[in-house]
């Protein structure tokens, strides 16, 4: 038997590395530019598809109840685009790739954070307006020591609390998944959230997007949060109230974030536009030329191992 596999939405120049590695096993490759439920459910009727790679499109419990699916392959370390519940209902697992991109998330957080600090944005937009004003970016501290907290604690915090190591931060997290003994093996402080938002000059967001989570950092968060703090987010956009943030920020409740992702992607409009202490940038933490060949590769061999018959390497 020949299997299929239905690419259903992606933004890669072409799709050549996943069809060298599907013609190699036997199988077939098809593509689709789909974007909802129901254009999943057509592309895969039309293609015969016994599995997905997906990029951004919704794998919804309709899809699941619809197609029969042996394998859902995600590109990337989210999987909230897909109903988990009703993957499971239907016995089709799902694999991701979560260890593939750790080193550039972490190194761009950091990038995010040198740049909220040092006020790098504001005095680029500056110089190229013809103005040369060091006392524009005023007041900037000393980074040195600072406290920063983790939401979340997995591989890429453990990443960048090691590659910061230089600056001799005080590191605390908040993970209620881990203990007190694994954080303080990484250096680092395990506390509440509260906790965390009272002491923190940074705040660097790396928990997943679940119902508890979402909308984690919103107006009561930021009035905790020193009026010196810095929110950083690389995770997930929906953890963050935009809104609230903009408003706490103007307000002088915090003093600037950076942001890799947000609640809509692209953003159509946001209040964040027009503060010079907002940093933003397009949802690109997760890449390098390195991340992107071993993100395709591996999410395309798991998804074929499962074809034939072997147990995903990847399940979420």
């Amino acid at each position: 038997m020949t299997h299929t596999i239905l690419v259903t939405d992606f933004d890669f120049p072409d799709l050549g590395i996943e069809r060298r590695l599907v013609e190699e096993a036997g199988a077939e490759l098809e593509s689709a530019r789909t974007e909802t439920p129901e254009e999943v459910i057509d592309a895969a009727r039309e293609t015969s598809a016994d599995a997905l790679l997906v990029q951004y499109a919704p794998i919804t419990r309709q899809v699941f109840e619809t197609v029969d699916l042996a394998v859902v392959g995600r590109y990337g370390v989210g999987v909230d685009g897909v109903d988990l519940d009703a993957a499971s209902d239907h016995d089709v697992p799902v694999v991701n790739v979560p260890d593939y991109c750790e080193d550039e998330v972490a190194e761009h957080a950091l990038a995010l954070l040198l740049s909220c600090i040092r006020e790098t944005a504001r005095f680029d937009r500056q110089v190229k307006n013809g103005e040369w004003d060091w006392t524009e970016g005023q007041p900037i501290h000393r980074l040195q020591g600072a406290t920063v907290g983790f939401v979340g604690f997995g591989r890429i915090p453990q990443r960048l609390a090691a590659k910061a190591a230089g600056f001799r931060f005080e590191l605390l997290g908040y993970d209620p998944y881990r203990s007190a003994d694994e954080l303080a093996e990484d250096g680092v402080e395990k506390v509440g959230f509260e906790e965390l938002l009272d002491r923190s000059r940074i705040v660097s967001v790396h928990a997943p997007l679940t119902d508890e989570t979402r909308g984690l950092l919103d107006s009561d968060a930021f009035e905790r949060m020193r009026n010196d703090g810095v929110l950083v987010n690389t995770a997930r956009g929906a953890l963050v109230d935009c809104e609230a943030l903009a408003s706490a920020i103007t307000e002088g409740e915090i003093a600037g974030a950076g942001l890799d992702v947000l609640p809509e992607e692209p953003p159509e409009e946001s209040a964040l536009f027009d503060l010079d202490s907002v940093v933003l940038t397009p949802h690109v933490a997760w890449y390098s030329e390195e991340s992107i060949v071993e993100l395709r590769e591996t999410v395309t061999r798991d998804v074929l191992g499962v074809l034939a018959g072997e147990e995903p390497r990847d399940p979420v």
